[in-house]
C-alpha cells in the first residue's frame, strides 16, 4: 500500500513539475492575461459604481420632493390650526409623520451611498494607480526578456560560428602547407633542369666572361665611353659649285 502511495505521490509531483514548467514557459502570455482580467474587472468596478451613483441621484430627487411635500403638509397643518380645524390637522399630520419617516430613511440611505461610492472610488484609484505600474513593470520585463534572448541567441551562434571559424582555420592551415610543398617541389624542380641542362654552362661561361653581353642602355653608353678616338663630327660647310662651261669656252680649248 505504502508503493502505491508513494507512486501516487510521485505522478502528483511529476505533474506538478511539468505543470510548472508549462507555466514557466508561458509566463508572459499568463501575465498579459491576468492584466488583462485586471481590466476587464477595473471596467466593471466602474460600470458598478456608475449604477451606484445613478441610484443615489434617483433616490436624492426623490427625497427633494418628499422635502417639499413635507414643506407642503406643515402649511396646511398650520393653516388647519390657526381655523381651529383640530382633525384636519391631525390627519394632514399623519401624512407628515410618513413622510418625515421616509425622508430619515432616504437620509440614511443616501449616506450609505455616499460612503460606498467613496469607498468604490478611492478602489478604482488604487487599482488604476497599481494597474499602471504593473503594466509599466511587465514592458520593462518583456524588454529584459527580449534582451536576454536576443544574448542567449548571439551566444550560440557566437558559439557555432567560432567552431565554424576553427575548422575553416584547419583548412586554411592545410592548404597552405600544401601550396608550400608544392612550391618547394617547383623550386626543386627548376634546379635539377638547371643543374642538368645548358642553363648552369651559360651562367658559369657568362661568369667568365665568355658569352656575348646582351644589348642594354647601360652596355652602349660604357662602349662609347671606352671609346679611344673621339666622335668625329659632321661638317656643315655648304660646298663651292663648279663653273659651267660655255660654247665659246669649248671652241677657245680646241683651238689652243
Amino acid at each position: 500500500m505504502s508503493i502505491l502511495t508513494k507512486i501516487f505521490t510521485l505522478l502528483r509531483g511529476g505533474a506538478n513539475e511539468a505543470g510548472q514548467a508549462v507555466v514557466d514557459a508561458n509566463a508572459l502570455r499568463i501575465l498579459d492575461q491576468e492584466i488583462r482580467d485586471a481590466g476587464n474587472e477595473l471596467t466593471r468596478s466602474k460600470q458598478e459604481l456608475t449604477k451606484v451613483m445613478a441610484q443615489r441621484q434617483l433616490l436624492a430627487g426623490k427625497s427633494a420632493d418628499r422635502a417639499a411635500k413635507r414643506a407642503e403638509y406643515e402649511g396646511y397643518i398650520a393653516g388647519a390650526l390657526r381655523k381651529g380645524d383640530e382633525a384636519l390637522a391631525r390627519e394632514v399630520a399623519e401624512r407628515l409623520a410618513a413622510v418625515e419617516n421616509d425622508l430619515t430613511t432616504d437620509a440614511q440611505t443616501l449616506a450609505t451611498y455616499d460612503d460606498s461610492i467613496n469607498a468604490l472610488k478611492s478602489a478604482i484609484k488604487q487599482t488604476e494607480h497599481k494597474l499602471t505600474r504593473v503594466k509599466q513593470q511587465i514592458d520593462t520585463v518583456k524588454a529584459t526578456e527580449a534582451v536576454q534572448r536576443a544574448q542567449g541567441a548571439v551566444a550560440s551562434r557566437s558559439a557555432g560560428a567560432n567552431g565554424k571559424v576553427g575548422t575553416a582555420l584547419d583548412s586554411l592551415e592545410r592548404i597552405q602547407a600544401r601550396q608550400a610543398e608544392r612550391g618547394a617541389r617547383m623550386q626543386a624542380a627548376a634546379q635539377l633542369e638547371a643543374e642538368s641542362g645548358d642553363s648552369d654552362l651559360n651562367a658559369r661561361l657568362a661568369n667568365a666572361g665568355l658569352l656575348p653581353q646582351s644589348a642594354s642602355v647601360d652596355n652602349i653608353l660604357e662602349r662609347f665611353r671606352n671609346q679611344d678616338k673621339p666622335v668625329q663630327q659632321l661638317s656643315h660647310e655648304p660646298q663651292r659649285a663648279l663653273p659651267v662651261a660655255t660654247p665659246a669656252d669649248a671652241e677657245r680649248q680646241s683651238r689652243s
